[in-house]
């Protein structure tokens, strides 16, 4: 799984950016089709924004986004919205199969 930090606007620190990709690295444990990450940070007067666009084999892109004073927070809250995302969208793929109807019996009398 690859992940790559893209800094807008704003210079990241070899520190950050090791905090997010450990941070990211936990993703695959909800959803084990993930294969890249995207983190984009930028920053916007005193407001860092973080984006995070989560890519998956056979499933739309996942994505993300949280504005607030600190990036540490900010990546912490969009790592919770993620795992939300990607736990909802494997629980819907894993109930649907159990969604087709079930051969009825027919009683022979």
């Amino acid at each position: 799984m690859q992940v790559n930090v893209i800094a807008r606007h704003v210079e990241v620190s070899d520190h950050t950016k090791h905090f997010i990709e450990e941070k990211a690295s936990r993703l695959p444990r909800y959803y084990d089709r993930v294969s890249a990450i995207e983190v984009i940070l930028d920053q916007e007067g005193d407001l860092s924004s973080v984006e995070m666009i989560v890519r998956a084999a056979g499933s739309p892109d996942f994505v993300g986004k949280e504005v607030g004073p600190e990036t540490k927070a900010c990546v912490d809250l969009l790592i919770d919205k993620m795992e939300r995302q990607l736990t909802r969208h494997k629980e819907k793929f894993r109930n649907r199969k159990h969604l087709a109807k079930k051969p009825e019996l027919h009683d022979e009398s």
